[in-house]
């Protein structure tokens, strides 16, 4: 027979602080740092979905200007194509984006050195296969920090966002992680300015017929990510009100 006076679980969750919560990070009461930096890491995913429907306009306007605001390997490539048919400012295109590129990632290794395991269970999931995954993570890092953050600019799928949390929440110094991180991005900028101007001006005839169809990809784009927000928050209601 149950307990009349005991709690239920919905008004213990009531007496709980709104920090207090398994979709947060941190397990205490945040501080400005967590605060700050957890924000900072919003405002970047609201900057990403902002891009993303804006990258073909911004390639077909100028690659220039998409260099300077996401680094697009793209853009490079573009650019290094314009520097074989005369343009003199590739120079300024690869500093752009080599900055560009590296511009958020010092939030995720900040948040990595706050939060250590909590930030990554929140990224990755609090399943054992999860866990076993970051332990995994963890350990590479530990052994392997530097060509774990110089990986994450190969032309492969690696998660550029885990790998700095990882190396932040294992120790790697500040010092370390900047001087690494901007070789990186340099060097692997340099090489897709290369590889346009290698090739020169086929490259700029495609981006010129690609302008011209650059704002319809750009809309197709907008509709994919606003219909996936939609779709996913009405199966997240869904579910909760079929629990």
């Amino acid at each position: 027979m149950s307990d009349p006076d005991a709690e239920s679980p919905a008004e213990a969750g009531e007496d709980r602080p709104w920090w207090d919560d398994p979709s947060l990070p941190w397990a205490h009461e945040p501080t400005r740092r967590d605060i700050v930096c957890w924000s900072g890491i919003g405002l970047v995913g609201i900057y990403s979905l902002v891009m993303l429907p804006l990258r073909p306009v911004l390639l077909g306007y100028t690659p220039y200007v998409l260099a300077a605001v996401s680094g697009s390997r793209t853009a490079v490539v573009m650019i290094g194509a314009l520097s074989a048919t005369g343009d003199h400012w590739w120079w300024a295109g690869w500093l752009m984006a080599t900055i560009s590129v590296l511009k958020f990632d010092w939030v995720y290794f900040w948040a990595g050195k706050l939060w250590g395991r909590g930030l990554l269970e929140v990224m990755t999931g609090t399943s054992e296969r999860a866990r076993r995954r970051n332990e995994r993570a963890e350990q590479f890092a530990l052994r392997w920090s530097v060509p774990a953050v110089l990986a994450t600019y190969l032309p492969i799928p690696l998660p550029g966002a885990i790998i700095y949390a990882t190396v932040g929440a294992a120790g790697m110094t500040w010092r370390r992680f900047l001087v690494v991180d901007v070789i990186g991005a340099a060097v692997l900028q340099g090489l897709y300015l290369y590889l346009g101007h290698s090739i020169g001006a086929p490259a700029v005839r495609f981006v010129e017929v690609y302008a011209k169809y650059s704002i319809w990809l750009s809309l197709v784009l907008l509709v994919v990510v606003v219909g996936g927000m939609l779709w996913g928050d009405r199966r997240r209601k869904g579910g909760r009100t079929a629990a």
